[in-house]
């Protein structure tokens, strides 16, 4: 994409040269860094309840937001106005909050690296919106046919078409136009007079309209929430204690994420308060465990060109063979650090300063057939979907709920079960793993990742593995 067609110089008129002057204002008390992060943003959102289209909403928001480093210090001012006085304004605010003694010698901006990981050529939002409503509908029609015991269908259909600039102090000089969509469906259950079960299901990524209506359609996401919800009505409460416990694969990676790859990102481990300080080049894991974070999949929810502070996104190996190998960097902590940025600094939005997050999380697949990994455990739990989840970083320990998991006895999967808890610590937990399945498979599409306030897109995955001990606190 070049910068004369991009929409923020066809529609706001912003040059080359304009940049280059911005930056210059935001460098004008010293410092040793400065960017500008454009931002405009179209959205849409369709949402069904008891069978009515209970909203729909369309909306646009731009922006801009100024940084400026100096040594440790940062300033950020941000504008929702594009007018040339509003961002001289944010980047003289950024400059006397990060003002410094350090001095930057003016670089000319050039375009950047950069992938091409989603050719959408027609984005979601810029389709009919009556062919989006209809999607929803179809999704609550599907589930409700599924089985007579389902009494309530939730359905949510999202999307929005980012277009974002970056320029930076260090010449470079990256655009992207980022499509995103998401569909969600909730389903209840109820049998005779007993508790309501709920299920749940969705999916989506930088994809064209097209994806839904047949790669996956509404009928996928809708079928699978409520098998979930009408299999979970024969559940038992769960046992309580240590035990085996199997993770599917797919979503289960959600745990991953939260127990290991937030404790991996480099700002945590900058100010040694995260599990995992200081200890590249350690046994953080079995070495059946080799974790990766990988911005650059095509198509998929977290993945990007470029990261939000212009640099190209990267694989990344966290953890090789149970080894640490490194850590998510964005440009704060590398240059502290003295390392390389990964392409992992990113934010919600314009108004949001960006800091290391996670893209798509992964533990590779190892040799073992899942179906043996089953077969290997006496006595266990198998957990299939999770619901929420608590993690904390500095000492790793976390808990997480499984919406749906069954019982393994004599190597065979038996009863659902509801209410099963994990509790356990991340670093502690990949130590006890002992099989790792040949069936890696990522999410269908629909993380989304909370971080100091800030919420982003994001992928997970994991085989199915074994985890020889874990606690898990049930009712039974």
């Amino acid at each position: 994409m070049q910068f004369s067609g991009s929409i923020f110089a066809t529609r706001f008129n912003i040059t080359r040269g304009d940049l280059e002057n911005y930056l210059g204002e935001a460098l004008s008390q010293g410092g040793d860094y400065a960017d500008l992060y454009f931002e405009y943003l179209l959205t849409s959102s369709i949402s069904i309840d008891e069978s009515m289209v209970k909203s729909a909403a369309q909306g646009v928001s731009m922006g801009v937001g100024v940084r400026v480093i100096s040594a440790e210090r940062t300033g950020y001012a941000y504008s929702d106005d594009l007018s040339p006085e509003k961002i001289r304004k944010a980047a003289r605010v950024a400059a006397c909050i990060a003002a410094g003694p350090a001095k930057v010698d003016k670089v000319d901006l050039n375009e950047g690296k950069r992938h091409n990981l989603y050719p959408v050529v027609t984005a979601p939002t810029e389709t009919a919106f009556a062919v989006r409503v209809d999607l929803v509908k179809r999704a609550d029609r599907a589930a409700r046919a599924y089985d007579s015991r389902i009494f309530q269908v939730q359905a949510v259909y999202a999307d929005n078409l980012r277009h974002v600039m970056v320029a930076t102090s260090d010449g470079v000089l990256t655009l992207d136009r980022q499509p995103l969509a998401r569909m969600s469906v909730f389903a209840l259950a109820r049998q005779g007079s007993g508790t309501p079960q709920r299920g749940q299901a969705g999916g989506g990524g930088r994809v064209e309209l097209d994806f839904f209506l047949n790669e996956k359609p509404p009928e996928h996401f809708a079928t699978e929430a409520a098998r979930e919800a009408v299999t979970m009505l024969d559940a038992i409460n769960a046992p309580a204690g240590e035990m085996t416990v199997v993770l599917g694969p797919g979503w289960p990676g959600i745990l991953l994420h939260e127990a290991v790859g937030h404790g991996l990102e480099a700002d945590f481990n900058r100010k040694g308060v995260s599990a995992f300080s200081g200890r590249i080049g350690q046994k953080v894991a079995s070495e059946l465990c080799t974790v990766i974070d990988d911005g650059t999949i095509n198509s998929r929810r977290g993945s990007l060109n470029v990261d939000d502070e212009g640099h190209a996104t990267q694989r990344n190996v966290l953890i090789d063979k149970g080894v640490l190998r490194g850590y998510l960097q964005d440009k704060l902590s590398s240059t502290l650090l003295r390392s390389e940025s990964t392409g992992s600094g990113r934010r919600e939005s314009y108004a949001h300063i960006p800091m290391p997050r996670m893209t798509n999380t992964f533990m590779l697949a190892g040799e073992s057939d899942p179906a043996d990994i089953i077969r290997s455990v006496p006595k266990g739990i198998y957990c299939v979907n999770f619901g929420g989840g608590q993690v904390d970083i500095t000492s790793g320990n976390f808990v997480f709920s499984a919406s749906e998991s069954y019982l393994i006895e004599d190597g065979k999967l038996t009863r659902p079960v509801r209410n099963a808890t994990l509790i356990g610590n991340g670093p502690e937990a990949l130590k006890y793993v002992s099989m790792v399945g040949n069936d890696l498979r990522l999410d269908e599409g629909i993380g989304v990742c909370g971080k100091e306030g800030q919420s982003v897109p994001v992928g997970v995955g994991i085989p199915t593995i074994r985890i020889d001990r874990m606690t898990v606190g049930g009712t039974a």
